[in-house]
């Protein structure tokens, strides 16, 4: 056994790795579920509780606050040790589920998702972390892919039973589903995960926080509310874009002077960590965006169920299993660029399937793109989690890990605002453009009853045919942006040095 798992036992218990690895298990599925079926039941909260103009703050307050909190954790992780940090980050995550579901306006929604997000930072990087800490390199290749190909399977299973509750239960119990799956693996980290830690006395760089959560608010509102809220060249815009420039460049300052900053710039000085971390910002934007407007397009423009449009962003966790669990296999045989260029070249594919989609032809072209982005998403996402663990010793791998994971949800929460400005504006555009009277007079407000079953049978024909054809142009708009993007994290996959280094504390 290597010298890092040493460090997380004592000398009278031992962590049961089965009963652990179980746990985590447990709580990736947690994670998978409520990245899916949200995504799944929002046309129908949308049609619930109104407010399509903030339909991408639901992800992104989410999103923000996970970004936000998940380099703390990891330092927290790094000073006290993963147990507790998971323990406390599990518990509010369930907290603000519980509230999720209580949920009777769009704004007490997003109040609710802020703290859901608070909790859900510790979540997958310290679980991340700890299969890192108790596993060798070797074990922890096909650990990673295994849990990679949870991450999947569960997602499969999450927009289905996100159209299934919308059906025939409620869109609430897509977020109490969270609450048996997270006591499980709070129980099996409590009980069986035993680590031997000596507490430092040393401080958490919160104002390098606070400065990352200015920086990150600005880019967040200047990019949802840009093009709807206000035009892209007003003064509200400049001033957040500023906001986002001055508070990036402090961190970054801070993060220079800092005794224990929660994001070591010393690490950003590995090639490989470079183009991981770039990779997982991309691949990132690239899900999310994916997630977001897959069943809108296909329950808005196809007229389809939930039930469909659940199960056309699904096939993307179809793909994502099948890759991670080759990945895993094959990672440490062919290297580390060799195996993520694979997924570069699927999620070019994927995304340009999802680009020649078409109503008329139904949801079978956007459920081959959503499959190949995952196939694309599991070569990928293996690869720079191992890579980077692989890459670090002991100390810093939460650190590490934390900034990886970091990256990709600040990738999330970018994504879905680009994704949602994109959206919003194209539609926007198309209806003054088409229906001037009517946009004027309701704005984005006509895109509620589009996805209201109900309202949908009230809206003159001529005004949902152009509902339809709008948001159908403004999907589409959004899977050119997942072309660049695809081409880009491409290139960084190549960058990749090829040659498995093995560190491990050493």
């Amino acid at each position: 056994m290597e010298d890092n798992i040493q460090k997380i036992t004592t000398n009278k218990k031992t962590t049961h790795r089965p009963i652990v690895l179980t746990a985590i298990v447990i709580g990736m599925f947690m994670a998978a579920i409520e990245a899916t079926i949200v995504a799944t039941a929002m046309p129908n909260i949308v049609a619930d509780l109104g407010g399509f103009s903030l339909y991408s703050w639901v992800f992104s307050i989410f999103l923000f606050m996970q970004a936000i909190t998940i380099p703390i954790y990891g330092k927290l992780a790094d000073l006290y040790g993963r147990k507790p940090v998971y323990i406390a980050g599990v518990t509010i995550f369930l907290i603000g589920s519980v509230l999720c579901g209580l949920a009777t306006t769009m704004p007490l929604l997003i109040v609710f998702r802020f703290i859901q997000g608070l909790g859900a930072g510790a979540v997958q990087p310290i679980a991340t972390t700890i299969v890192g800490d108790i596993y060798t390199l070797e074990e922890r290749a096909k650990v990673q892919g295994y849990l990679a190909s949870v991450w999947g399977i569960s997602a499969i299973i999450g927009p289905t039973l996100g159209g299934i509750f919308v059906e025939f239960l409620h869109w609430k119990w897509i977020f109490w589903i969270n609450v048996p799956f997270g006591i499980l693996s709070l129980l099996g980290i409590i009980f069986f995960l035993h680590e031997r830690i000596t507490p430092k006395k040393q401080a958490i760089d919160y104002v390098g926080a606070i400065l990352l959560f200015m920086s990150v608010t600005g880019v967040m509102i200047a990019f949802i509310q840009g093009g709807v809220a206000w035009s892209w060249l007003s003064l509200e815009s400049f001033l957040f874009f500023f906001l986002f420039i001055v508070g990036f460049l402090l961190f970054l300052r801070q993060e220079k002077r800092a005794k224990e900053p929660i994001m070591p710039l010393s690490i950003w000085k590995n090639q490989l960590i470079i183009f991981a971390n770039i990779g997982s910002l991309t691949t990132g934007m690239i899900m999310i965006a994916v997630m977001s407007v897959i069943p809108t397009y296909v329950q808005g423009t196809m007229g389809q169920s939930a039930i469909v449009g659940g199960f056309t962003l699904a096939v993307m966790s179809i793909g994502w299993p099948i890759s991670s669990t080759i990945a895993g296999k094959i990672l440490i045989k062919i290297g580390f660029m060799k195996t993520a260029f694979i997924g570069g070249c699927f999620l070019i594919i994927g995304a340009i399937f999802l680009l020649f989609s078409v109503p008329a032809y139904g949801p079978v072209m956007p459920g081959l793109g959503s499959f190949l982005i995952g196939a694309g998403m599991g070569f990928s996402t293996t690869t720079y989690i191992v890579s980077i663990q692989s890459n670090v010793k002991w100390d810093i791998r939460g650190v590490a890990t934390a900034t990886n994971a970091f990256m990709r949800i600040l990738g999330n929460t970018m994504g879905v605002a680009l994704a949602g400005a994109l959206l919003n504006s194209r539609l926007l555009s198309y209806l003054e453009e088409h229906a001037p009277e009517a946009a004027e007079s309701h704005g984005l407000g006509l895109a509620d009853a589009l996805l209201d079953p109900l309202q949908q049978e009230h809206l003159p024909k001529d005004v949902l045919s152009i509902l339809q054809e709008g948001l159908a142009t403004s999907v589409h708009t959004v899977f050119w942006f997942l072309i660049i993007l695809a081409v880009i994290t491409l290139i960084c996959n190549c960058f990749l040095p090829n040659k498995v280094t093995k560190v491990d504390g050493k």
